[in-house]
């Protein structure tokens, strides 16, 4: 029996889900709209996909889902867990509190709560107090977070890139104080080097472990109504997909999935390794560049909901057109976005007898798009000004052009594949010489991304050069890698190291280096 792959994408205004076979071919696709609630939207999703197809649902085995929500919740502030951060620096680093340049909105919305303690190393390993944590401190510290109804912590050391060991012995203390299933989050895991950076991702990582809990609690049960028994993954935001257990541990590898799974769909697509992938959904327009099959990475510090982090995201424009952005006039003077109905579209819109006037509004009363649903009646839109819908249309062009024109790092001209359900927005062309691709199926581009993705494993240790060569402990590190490849579901043949990083770790004994290795492959084809 073949097996099948459904990758599902839940945005803004729609939620995606394709049928892909063992080759990666796309069997089916649809669109829906997306609910308040993760479960009934993916729910709806299935049974549409399902209803379109002759497939025995016990053959598909595996599900890959991309999501918005982490996202969503740090820029809503929403759903959010009490998060305390716990700063292993005394005597040193408490020149600036954790947390300090955040919203203060943002701040209640996990708790406000922080701890310093002693420990912590210098750049070379050297301890900045005591080579080992003081056990009495660190107590007392867990035993105030469990006082005060603490939901998840986020432990950062100095230096903890170099030396991770504070960190971890933190985090046992709190496993047997809190409970072994109380989720602490390392930033040695998460981070670089930048204290309060790396900080700031690790705060924001254990606070969202309520929100990725919750779609992942939804996504299980929209699957056994389905009644679809299969392996879950999660998509992360280099283009690979990771277990489900893997996803829950760092949520914040979440965030940037969505627009990352339209540049490897529209890849796959358009059978292209190089070039500008440009997803117009219902809420945002994201531009991202594709090098050599995978999404270009960002080199600056990245912020999130205002809050600055260096851990990895990838390099993405993003601005606030789609074809839900509301339309506004004033005085003669029209604005398009950034604020959009999202899935209210299908009620809220003009077309839909609603009183407000969108993007998709104008498309429709110009005669661009035509939308086969019931509640959707032009007769609506007669009243609407056509110079006003033109205007729109104009002004969302641009803005469009202008971000591809800032995503570009050189002159090359490279094609510019559009995708995503607003891809019809484009109207003309958009960067002067470029060709413009729109291939069959790009308005699921995010879901077939997430479904045709490799699944990846990682590693990230301290190993000794004392006695081996450096050929051996590289060596012994890509093992590593390529077996937590393995143990994620890829099938041995099919692994390659994607990405591997070496850091003498200069002034410690036994001559340490730091390795960062990652692997991915392909997931193994289940056995009929």
């Amino acid at each position: 029996m073949a097996s099948y792959k459904i990758g599902i994408d839940v945005g803004g205004t729609n939620t995606d889900a394709v049928l892909v076979d063992q080759e990666c071919r796309v069997v089916q696709a649809v669109k829906t709209p997306t609910t308040a609630d993760v479960e009934s939207g993916i729910f709806e999703a299935l049974a549409l996909l399902l209803a379109r197809t002759s497939v025995d649902r016990s053959s598909i085995k595996y599900v890959m889902l991309g999501t918005t929500h982490a996202t969503n919740a740090i820029i809503q502030k929403k759903g959010l867990a009490r998060t305390s951060a716990i700063r292993i620096c005394l005597p040193a680093g408490q020149a600036i509190e954790p947390m300090f340049t955040w919203d203060n909105d943002l701040k209640e919305a996990i708790g406000n709560s922080y701890f310093l303690v002693h420990g912590g190393c210098e750049f070379d390993g050297r301890p900045l107090h005591l080579p080992e944590l003081d056990i009495k401190e660190c107590l007392q510290v867990l035993d105030e977070v469990k006082k005060t109804g603490i939901e998840s912590i986020a432990v950062t050391s100095i230096f903890s890139p170099v030396f991770g060991g504070y960190e971890k012995a933190f985090e046992c203390l709190a496993k047997e104080v809190l409970g072994s299933d109380f989720p602490v989050t390392l930033s040695s895991e998460i981070g670089k080097i930048g204290l309060l950076e790396r900080e700031n991702a690790s705060i924001l990582n254990a606070s969202l472990v309520k929100v990725i809990e919750k779609v992942a609690i939804g996504l299980e049960k929209a699957l056994e109504r389905s009644d679809i028994h299969a392996m879950i993954y999660f998509s992360q935001n280099d283009g690979t997909n990771v277990s489900l257990e893997t996803a829950k541990r760092y949520p914040i590898l979440t965030m940037g999935s969505g627009p990352t799974n339209s540049i490897r769909g529209a890849a796959y697509l358009s059978n292209l390794t190089d070039c500008i992938v440009c997803d117009i959904g219902g809420t945002s327009t994201d531009i991202g560049i594709l090098t050599n099959g995978f999404p270009r990475e960002s080199s600056v510090a990245v912020d999130i909901g205002g809050v600055r982090t260096n851990f990895r995201m990838p390099d993405i424009i993003s601005i606030g057109i789609g074809g839900g952005s509301i339309v506004l006039e004033n005085a003669g003077r029209i604005t398009v976005g950034p604020h959009s109905l999202g899935h209210k579209i299908c009620t809220d819109s003009v077309a839909f007898g609603g009183d407000t006037l969108t993007v998709t509004d104008c498309l429709l009363a110009l005669g661009f798009i035509t939308i086969d649903h019931p509640d959707c009646d032009l007769s609506h839109l007669h009243a609407i000004d056509k110079d006003v819908c033109q205007q729109a249309i104009s002004i969302a062009h641009r803005e469009i052009a202008m971000a591809l024109n800032r995503i570009k790092t050189k002159k090359d001209l490279l094609p510019i594949v559009l995708v995503g359900g607003g891809a019809i927005l484009i109207q003309k062309d958009l960067s002067e010489g470029s060709q413009i691709i729109r291939p069959e199926k790009g308005g699921c581009a995010n879901a077939i991304g997430a479904a045709i993705a490799n699944v990846s494993g990682e590693i990230d240790i301290m190993l000794s050069l004392a006695g081996k060569s450096r050929e051996d402990v590289l060596a012994h590190a890509k093992q590593q890698a390529i077996q937590r490849t393995v143990d994620a579901g890829a099938h041995p043949s099919t692994i390659s190291i994607i990405d591997l990083d070496e850091v003498p770790i200069a002034y410690l004994p036994s001559n340490i280096v730091r390795i960062k290795a990652k692997a991915s492959g392909e997931i193994e084809k289940a056995k009929s």
